[in-house]
């Protein structure tokens, strides 16, 4: 297969039981969640062994991500090919009906040593949808202390040293390795993280497992260990539009680890990958990717990635669109 061959890349959604989901995600997403049980994440673009992402378009149809990075590393990552062994970025669906756990991940350089292949993990929020009872936390109260968090675990009060936010539809919630964080209470979020899968539970609510009929265990001292009572980046932040025509995009998220866009029009736009792959994320109404002679339809809750061989595409939306484009800082 020759460079040009590459070509945009959607993936199926690889559904996640957790005890704080729901099953909101089936509105969403088109592809049919488990038939019972509650479904707490759909991972959307995932570079890891245990889950692996599958392509579900195209002549590389059920090759996992991983098996192109390592086939078609340079006209896939462009400009970070010797950067990166997997595709650095992890991307989900959230849907949190009950609270997460309070938990924290590890920053870089870490305090302790991580399982082989984890990795610092700073990620963000897009909220989708939020309810009545919808809440965020993210980060602590000035002059919280790990002596006072630990006393706050003992006597159930951890909440009340945390920053809280009502999260309504299209806020952006930074969280940097380090943070401690919490969100629940019927709220639907995109999450775009680092490629690891390593958190510390402080605190968890009292949930118990059905499936176990226990509670999950809690890593204190090394979610304690991890966190940054410094940064004061976490949480809220301010959209800056860049462009308004032919559409708005507005800036949400820009980190070392990756930035993010939203974008929402009614008319035809130019993607350029400059050098590095872009994954497009539909939020709302149906589109198609159009790149040489070739058409690719897009609907909501799919994730395209467009390797960095492509150079540019044009985005042709059948009505309003939004859409979130994100990408790995060259």
């Amino acid at each position: 297969m020759d460079r040009t061959s590459l070509y945009p890349l959607r993936f199926e959604p690889i559904y996640q039981y957790r005890l704080w989901g729901g099953r909101r995600l089936s509105d969403l997403l088109s592809s049919p969640l488990p038939d019972e049980g509650p479904v707490g994440e759909a991972w959307v673009l995932s570079d890891r062994e245990d889950h692996p992402s599958r392509i579900a378009n195209g002549a590389l149809k059920g090759q996992t991500v991983g098996a192109v990075m390592q086939q078609f590393q340079d006209q896939l990552m462009g400009k970070l090919e010797k950067r990166f062994l997997r595709f650095p970025l992890l991307l989900k669906f959230l849907d949190a009906r009950e609270m997460l756990s309070v938990q924290v991940h590890p920053g870089y350089p870490p305090a302790k040593p991580l399982p082989e292949g984890e990795a610092a993990k700073t990620e963000a929020w897009v909220v989708l949808e939020a309810g009545r009872d919808s809440r965020i936390y993210a980060g602590l109260k000035p002059g919280t202390t790990a002596d006072i968090l630990r006393e706050s675990i003992t006597h159930k009060t951890l909440a009340d040293h945390l920053s809280s936010i009502t999260p309504k539809p299209g806020d952006g919630v930074f969280i940097p390795a380090g943070t401690v964080h919490s969100l629940g209470g019927d709220v639907v979020v995109f999450e775009v993280q680092q490629n690891s899968d390593t958190t510390f539970r402080l605190y968890d609510w009292g949930h118990v497992d059905s499936k176990t009929g226990k509670p999950r265990g809690l890593q204190v001292d090394q979610a304690l260990a991890c966190i940054d009572f410094v940064d004061g980046t976490a949480g809220l932040v301010t959209p800056a539009v860049e462009t308004k025509t032919p559409v708005e995009r507005e800036r949400l998220f820009d980190c070392d680890a990756f930035r993010l866009w939203r974008l929402r029009g009614k008319l035809p736009f130019t993607i350029t990958t400059e050098g590095v792959p872009r994954v497009l994320v539909c939020i709302e109404g149906p589109g198609q990717i159009e790149h040489g002679s070739d058409t690719y339809a897009v609907g909501r809750g799919e994730v395209w990635l467009l390797p960095a061989v492509i150079e540019s595409c044009v985005f042709r939306p059948a009505h309003a669109v939004s859409l979130l484009e994100i990408e790995v800082p060259a």
